[in-house]
């Protein structure tokens, strides 16, 4: 967790809260040792926080402090709400569940008259429940990391093969998602329908950012001539 996530936290902890609040408890919530809350609360305090209470005793926020209000008019707001849908219906998992913290966290700090109407849109996002989301949790992690990606496929004529790529990233047409990839079987760029992967693993083969063989390289030369699932 980034610091600036965890001084957030632990302010939302101490939020509303009647009684004073262990450094240990805070520690247990925060997965962080009693020494670095003891540090957290200090420089929160050094910051303009008011924060009452001692080492050993517990600790709780002044009566009345909020956070500064989020500069976010409504329709911003809404334009948040509805992505959040997207992430949850057609989402990769983990950051489905990251944009449904986000939201918690948006609407502990709004000001009461935004506050209000807030969840609430017209925009609705169908989740059918058929499309294996969960296929894309390795392919993040791999992009994130770096990492080559094996997996099998089946193309859309029936034909099967095992491939180890170098994940680019991933783009989602609006009921598919598919894989930008530098493919080492074909030796050149190819892209892969996530429904279509099978049995997809991470490898512990990190790939190196090769000129020519980049995001923005497969970007120029496959849909510049028009791209091709897998391509055989």
């Amino acid at each position: 967790m980034r610091r600036a996530d965890r001084l957030f936290q632990l302010v939302q902890l101490l939020r509303g809260r009647r009684s004073v609040v262990t450094a240990q408890a805070l520690a247990d919530a925060l997965q962080v040792s009693v020494r670095t809350v003891y540090r957290d609360i200090q420089d929160l305090s050094l910051s303009g926080v008011p924060i009452d209470g001692e080492a050993g005793v517990g600790y709780r926020l002044a009566r009345g402090f909020d956070l500064p209000p989020l500069m976010f008019d409504r329709s911003e707001l809404e334009a948040v709400l509805v992505a959040a849908r997207m992430l949850k219906a057609w989402g990769e998992p983990g950051m489905a569940a990251a944009a449904q913290s986000a939201l918690s966290k948006i609407e502990a700090v709004l000001p009461r008259d935004l506050r209000q109407g807030f969840g609430q849109s017209g925009f609705y996002v169908p989740d059918f429940g058929d499309y294996p989301l969960f296929q894309l949790t390795p392919i993040r992690e791999a992009i994130n990391l770096r990492r080559k990606l094996v997996f099998d496929y089946v193309r859309e004529d029936g034909l099967a093969s095992s491939r180890v790529v170098w994940p680019l990233g991933v783009y989602f047409w609006g009921k598919v998602w598919t894989l930008a990839a530098w493919c080492e079987l074909r030796d050149d760029f190819r892209h892969f329908r996530v429904d279509r992967m099978a049995t997809i693993e991470v490898s512990a083969d990190d790939f190196p950012a090769m000129p020519g063989r980049t995001l923005q390289d497969f970007l120029r030369n496959v849909y510049g001539r028009s791209g091709q699932d897998d391509g055989g």
